[in-house]
């Protein structure tokens, strides 16, 4: 049976009513949301982001999605779980938060929005509801997002096999061009037949496809340059005795998951295995010490002090870890600052890493549910030493 990544009408009937619950909770009786993702988790609706707002809109009895006239068709297209509210164009003669405005002539209570909204548009929502009680920041939906409903954690589960699929293409493009004895593959030519290899699993399995920003992407950087946490592919061939680090991933239903492996193209020297024994033996107990009930905070403390013990301080550049949902990088924060308690349903990476400068840089990352049972990694691409060797040197 093939896959499906779009979520119905049923499914955001239930994402309203909570939030509904939540507004009740909270004395609010508007609620506004106008990042990319938070649309996406409301309506379903997916488009590029541009300076033409879009917003959501939540009461206690409706949901509409204020969008600019050229996305009028496209929303219709998706079918999306709110009403339509339609402006020309950005500036606009009839200004987008106006036009909301007139979609609510008798309210008079309070008025929230998200906490992800820039400055310039609060002033706009205070002009629009002019008779409001209240415009107050709220961050309802930023909370809920932090716990997975069982159907988004479908779309993060089929979201990491094929994460695990980008990297089995990746080694095997290295592969092949090892075999063969020619000249290896640039990073740029990685990452790109990655990206289209995970493309092409959506369309040939799956029965419906969200079409995102970040579909299907990932960093691809070897040797000295892998020594750089987010350095861009270059067009640079990868060489033989380097290490390489795939980092890739991919968004089904517009839910994100990531496979990142480092890798070696031939065998390891001894300094190399040295160093991936750090990282491997860290990011073990990193994934291990997520668990519901414990803070993010000391999954963080309890890998980055191996690391520092291990005397490699000087190689540590980031925390273990961030949140996944429907962006790749939201809260909560596997990091020595976040006290947020872990709960069954979160999703995180782990990901502690050591980078050692003019050298290399040794990261591995899955995509990790928590669960009252214990960390259930959705990544499975094996990581031990004998298989992340690509070829061999001889």
């Amino acid at each position: 049976m093939a896959f499906h990544q779009v979520l119905g009408h049923d499914y955001y009937a239930k994402v309203h009513a909570d939030i509904r619950k939540r507004m009740a909770a909270a004395g609010i009786d508007l609620l506004l949301l106008d990042s990319n993702d938070d649309v996406i988790y409301t309506t379903g609706f997916s488009h590029y982001t541009t300076e033409r707002p879009v917003v959501f809109a939540i009461s206690h009895d409706g949901a509409w999605l204020l969008l600019p006239k050229l996305e009028e068709s496209h929303a219709a297209h998706q079918n999306i779980a709110a009403e339509p509210i339609v402006y020309f164009e950005f500036p606009g003669i009839d200004r987008p938060f106006d036009v909301l405005g007139r979609a609510f002539p008798d309210m008079t209570g309070v008025v929230a929005y998200s906490h992800a909204i820039s400055l310039a548009r609060v002033s706009q929502i205070e002009a629009a509801f002019p008779n409001a009680s209240r415009v107050v920041p709220a961050n309802i939906v930023q909370q809920m997002r932090l716990i997975k409903y069982p159907e988004e954690i479908v779309l993060h589960r089929e979201a990491a096999r094929i994460s695990d699929e980008m990297v089995v293409a990746g080694v095997g493009l290295i592969a092949e061009a090892m075999a063969s004895g020619g000249t290896l593959p640039s990073e740029i030519e990685i990452e790109s037949f990655v990206s289209r290899h995970a493309m092409k699993i959506m369309h040939e399995e799956h029965a419906d496809l969200m079409l995102v920003q970040g579909l299907a992407s990932g960093l691809v950087y070897s040797g000295a340059r892998s020594a750089f946490p987010h350095g861009m592919p270059t067009g640079n061939p990868v060489k033989r005795g380097e290490s390489i680090i795939l980092s890739l991933g991919c968004r089904v239903g517009g839910r994100a998951a990531e496979s990142e492996r480092t890798l070696f193209i031939g065998e390891p020297s001894k300094i190399q295995l040295d160093h991936y024994a750090v990282a491997y033996e860290a990011q073990r107990m990193a994934t291990a010490a997520l668990i519901a009930g414990h803070t993010c905070a000391s999954a963080d403390n309890l890998a980055l002090a191996f690391i520092r013990d291990s005397g490699m301080s000087d190689y540590l550049l980031h925390r273990v870890g961030h949140g996944m949902g429907v962006m790749f990088h939201e809260a909560p924060w596997v990091e020595a600052g976040d006290e947020t308690i872990l709960e069954p349903g979160m999703i995180t990476s782990s990901e502690p890493a050591i980078f050692v400068p003019g050298f290399a840089g040794y990261r591995i990352a899955d995509t990790v549910l928590i669960t009252a049972e214990g960390p259930d990694s959705m990544t499975h691409y094996p990581r031990k030493i004998d298989d992340v060797v690509i070829g061999s040197t001889s």
